[in-house]
């Protein structure tokens, strides 16, 4: 079982590091839970399957990604992404981060 904690937050605004694009944390797998084809076909850098994986809205663009915490590090630029569903995710951006929608129970 792997007790790694993850270091990136829901909101939290990342940079990929290998293929320099931006982005905003929106969901964290403490493991990889994509399949072995997905793996094989989109993971040439072969990051480890068991520390965590992000779903991440990609700045400019109208997709998600699935990256390696490996990958990934703080953007010390601070300055919102572009993305058309930012505001399914959260409910504003403030002090560099974007604020989580509050979900109900």
């Amino acid at each position: 079982m792997n007790d790694k904690a993850a270091k990136i937050a829901i909101g939290q605004i990342i940079e990929h590091q290998l293929f320099a694009y931006r982005g905003v944390m929106i969901d964290v797998d403490p493991i990889f839970s994509g399949s072995e084809e997905w793996y094989t076909a989109m993971a040439r850098s072969r990051p480890p399957k068991d520390e965590p994986w992000y779903h991440v809205l990609v700045d400019g663009a109208d997709h998600q990604t699935y990256v390696a915490e490996r990958n990934l590090e703080s953007d010390p630029s601070a300055k919102p992404i572009r993305h058309p569903e930012i505001e399914h995710y959260f409910d504003g951006f403030s002090e560099g981060r974007y604020l989580p929608k509050r979900r109900g129970n």
